[in-house]
């Protein structure tokens, strides 16, 4: 067999794979949208017997001798060829690593601790869900083991590297530290500051939710959103889900805050172009498939924070803001011009919530899940110590303690699932979005004034050559230094936050 048909082999059984992934992603999102609770066991059942078909099919003994037989002669294949060849090989080596029966436990584990924390969240019952997150832990941490094994890594980083491949402790832990020299005083000399001018006028009112989803779809439509390829829904947690050609984003409302849920729905819109602009002609395919959750997380934050938390995207929304809720709220006062609402987008206020978090202090909130996820691996951590040790984080990094684990260890969805190894993403991703929004501003000098127009189209086709239409044909690393000329450098974040909140 040549390198060529056993490409083509290759190509076809991933086909499957892609869409079986695709399969489980619509049902996962129905799950956290649709489905009534009574469903949840069908449903566990479902996306587990997924899970085993997938580990099935990348597992079989046939598809490494196919892999082995493409790499032995890399000419035969294209660049983009031999890339995905890579970005199989990656998969496959970590699929191996774990066992068929452990693939199940951790599927159905992962369900049945979901649904105790939808319901011990709102209550702040961290003892109710710790019964069903102590046999989840122990199962994440075999997992973890494997495949650190398999890959020659330490666990936690074997469970980095399913998330941003490449992406190391020890490269996290540079990265950091940087941060930690500089994100201090910064937050410091951004509160000294804000002390000394008046609060921002407060935006009063009802908003009803028709009325915000309204300005959302009008928003997302702006940006670039195509509703013939996805949808808006509400969810407990905002996600973006489905695949490229049916992507799906969720976003949650609260009639006395609109700008929380329009800033989610901004948020999970960079995602869903993100996932709309991946290369066609690879779907199904790995090197198709987004460069890492660092990258990801880059593009919703690059919408959201660096684009529309900007003084010239609120000159264009104010307007909009303000006939979505005529009627509803004194929209013709000061308090909905332009300035008071940047003033609001802006406001450094160090809080218990990641997702409300502001982009001074986020960062913060992600280091202490990185420290704790590294201690739940490496066993240091025990479950019922986690609530003293989360508060611990929140008192050193931030100066405040949580009231009660809902606003503390209970607050995100990701650990109920067994996702260790994702929260590190967050803020390499603030970075990327930093770094990649420089560039693209340099690269054209009217791609802000286009916003202030209420035009995406300029970012939108700098995002599409640089970053989305490549997929995964270059590591995260790489991507970076292609689009922005040089590696990924904290001191652009840094220079971003000074800019914007001390210049």
């Amino acid at each position: 067999m040549t390198p060529e048909v056993a490409y083509q082999e290759l190509e076809r059984r991933f086909r499957r794979i892609g869409n079986v992934d695709g399969a489980a992603a619509v049902l996962q999102w129905d799950w956290a949208t649709m489905m009534p609770e009574g469903g949840a066991n069908a449903r566990s059942n479902q996306l587990a017997e997924l899970s085993l078909i997938r580990h099935e099919l990348i597992t079989d003994p046939r598809l490494d001798e196919l892999i082995a037989k493409a790499e032995t002669d890399g000419k035969a294949l294209s660049d983009w060829q031999r890339a995905n060849v890579r970005e199989m090989r990656h998969r496959q080596r970590h699929a191996n690593g774990v066992p068929p029966d452990l693939v199940e436990a951790l599927s159905k584990a992962g369900a049945k601790c979901e649904m105790v924390w939808r319901e011990a969240r709102p209550k702040g019952d961290f003892k109710a869900f710790a019964e069903s997150y102590k046999p989840l832990l122990t199962l994440v941490r075999e997992k973890a083991a494997a495949k650190g094994a398999a890959l020659g890594l330490a666990p936690y980083d074997a469970m980095i590297d399913a998330f941003d491949p490449g992406y190391t402790m020890a490269e996290i832990d540079r990265i950091f530290g940087a941060l930690e020299k500089f994100l201090p005083d910064i937050l410091a000399r951004v509160m000294a500051r804000q002390d000394q001018r008046p609060a921002p006028l407060p935006l009063k009112g009802r908003f009803p939710i028709e009325a915000q989803r309204g300005l959302g779809v009008k928003m997302m439509e702006r940006l670039g959103f195509e509703f013939a390829h996805g949808r808006l829904d509400v969810s407990l947690h905002p996600f973006c889900g489905g695949v490229p050609d049916d992507v799906r984003i969720t976003t949650r409302y609260d009639e006395t805050d609109f700008a929380g849920a329009l800033m989610g729905v901004l948020h999970e819109t960079g995602h869903a172009l993100y996932e709309r602009g991946l290369p066609e002609a690879w779907r199904t395919q790995p090197v198709g498939d987004a460069r890492g959750m660092s990258v990801h997380e880059s593009q919703s934050l690059l919408v959201e924070m660096q684009a529309c938390r900007s003084l010239e995207f609120l000159n264009f929304a104010a307007p909009l803001i303000r006939e979505a809720f005529q009627g509803h709220a004194p929209v013709e006062g000061e308090a909905f011009e332009p300035a008071n609402l940047y003033a609001h987008a802006i406001r450094v206020h160090p809080g218990y919530i990641r997702v409300d978090a502001d982009e001074v202090t986020y960062p913060f909130h992600v280091m202490i899940r990185y420290g704790l996820e590294k201690r739940m691996i490496d066993g240091t951590l025990a479950v019922d110590d986690l609530p003293e040790a989360w508060n611990q984080g929140m008192k050193h990094y931030l100066g405040i303690v949580p009231p009660s684990p809902r606003e503390g260890c209970l607050q995100d969805i990701h650990w109920t699932g067994g996702d260790l190894g994702y929260f590190p993403s967050y803020t390499l991703g603030a970075l990327t979005a930093a770094q990649l929004f420089d560039a693209a501003k340099r690269s054209d000098a009217d791609l802000v004034p286009a916003i202030a127009r209420g035009d995406f189209r300029p970012l939108l086709a700098w995002l599409r050559g640089h970053v989305h239409s490549v997929g995964s044909l270059y590591d995260s690393r790489e991507l970076v230094s292609r689009a922005t000329g040089k590696p990924l450098d904290p001191l652009i974040f840094k220079a971003h936050l000074e800019r914007r909140y001390l210049g």
